[in-house]
Formats: structure tokens, C-alpha cells, sequence
């Protein structure tokens, strides 16, 4: 009988064409996850391809559309991961650097310009001040209340909020199914917090809760599917 011939010494796995675009801007995957707005774990289902881990085929693609963008992978490096032929950048003519560069030139002189105008006028430090930064979606926690009945409907909206790396406290019904269609509730000193879920979502006007202490604590009661999000 012939012998059976040793197992060849296995082969170190290569990491994921994502891993690499991760390690080459020199990022771990807490940072990686930050700049992306997702979780770690989220950061490592998409490195290993491990999409089915993700509550929906919609929540998935769109986790990572935002972390490809987070890394900055541009038109030529994503025909080159995925094996397309990549053209060399065409040469500009030296007429068309100096073109561009009186251009921004003008820019920011304009800029300039207006920026010592509004100072002047008192009105630069409103401005600035109205553009405060708000904190990221994974520091405000999200409670998803079923306000119609519909339990399928409201955990897509709660896999939608958590889409945007919010973090989600409770899915369960409200007390009552008779809401005419989907509030973002927010507690005092959380109504720009609530702004910004409602526009990402796409569902109406916000509306103050009338007690709690939490501004990063925002409540989502969601009504019938065909009257909102």
C-alpha cells in the first residue's frame, strides 16, 4: 500500500484586501471603527467578510459604504482591489496647475475677505458657536418604541438608527399602538441630538420628552409604516 504523503505546511492567511487598506493608513480597528462611526465588532465582521453578521442585507452594504469611505478609498485603489485594470493618472499641463492655483488663490482671498467682514461685524462668533460640534452617534443611546402594533416595522427602523452608529438600548413596544406616525422624543438639552436622528431617518419634526436629565438619550416611537421614515 503506498503511504499517504504528509500535509503540506498550511499557508498563512492573507488579510482581507480591506485589513490591508486599514493597516496601510496605519489605523487600529478602534480607530478605524471611530472614523467610520461603526462598532469594532462591526469593523471586524466587514475585514472578514462576515456580512451575514449584520441584522440586514441594506444595514450591511451601507456599513460598508461608510467605512470605505472613512478609509478614503478612492476610484483607481477600488479598480485595483477588485482586479480591474487601473490607468496611470493623466499628466496636466503646466498651463493648468498655474490656472488652478490663481484659482484658489481667489478663493481664499474671498474667504479671507469675508471672514474679517463678519468679525467686524460681531457676527462670526454666532456663526461659530451655532456650528458646534455635536457628540458622534455612539455616544447617544437610542430606545426604539413600537407605537403601531408593527414589530417587524419597528425593528428595520431600530436597524436604520443603529445603521448611523447609534447605540440601541431597547426595542419594545410603547404604551400604546395608536401613534399616527414615527417622533424622535429627546430629554432636555437633546434637541439638536434629536435634529440630527430625525433628518438621518427622514422622519418628522422632533418633540421634547417631559422629564429625564440624559440629553444623550433620544426615544424613537414609531408609527404605521406608510405614514413616515
Amino acid at each position: 500500500m503506498e503511504l499517504a504523503k504528509p500535509l503540506a505546511a498550511g499557508v498563512a492567511e492573507k488579510p482581507s484586501a480591506l485589513t490591508s487598506l486599514r493597516l496601510q493608513r496605519k489605523l487600529t480597528i478602534e480607530e478605524a471603527a471611530k472614523k467610520a462611526a461603526l462598532w469594532p465588532e462591526q469593523i471586524e465582521w466587514l475585514e472578514t467578510g462576515r456580512l451575514y453578521r449584520f441584522p440586514g442585507n441594506e444595514t450591511a452594504v451601507l456599513a460598508l459604504l461608510r467605512y470605505a469611505t472613512a478609509l478614503g478609498v478612492d476610484h483607481r485603489e477600488a479598480r485595483a482591489l477588485s482586479g480591474m485594470p487601473v490607468e496611470p493618472p493623466k499628466r496636466r499641463p503646466v498651463a493648468r496647475w498655474i490656472a488652478a492655483g490663481a484659482a484658489t488663490a481667489v478663493i481664499l482671498a474671498v474667504t479671507l475677505a469675508l471672514t474679517i467682514d463678519l468679525g467686524g461685524s460681531g457676527r462670526g462668533a454666532s456663526a461659530k458657536s451655532r456650528a458646534a460640534t455635536l457628540p458622534p452617534p455612539w455616544k447617544v443611546s437610542v430606545d426604539v418604541l413600537n407605537g403601531s402594533g408593527d414589530i417587524n416595522y419597528t425593528r428595520r427602523v431600530a436597524t436604520r438608527v443603529g445603521s448611523y452608529g447609534y447605540r440601541i438600548q431597547h426595542v419594545t413596544k410603547a404604551n400604546r399602538f395608536d401613534y399616527p406616525e414615527t417622533t424622535v422624543y429627546y430629554e432636555p438639552g437633546g434637541a439638536t441630538l434629536a435634529d440630527r436622528l430625525a433628518t438621518q431617518i427622514g422622519c418628522g419634526t422632533p418633540k421634547p420628552l417631559p422629564g429625564g436629565k440624559n440629553p444623550r438619550r433620544l426615544v424613537v416611537i414609531v408609527g404605521p409604516a406608510h405614514a413616515t421614515c
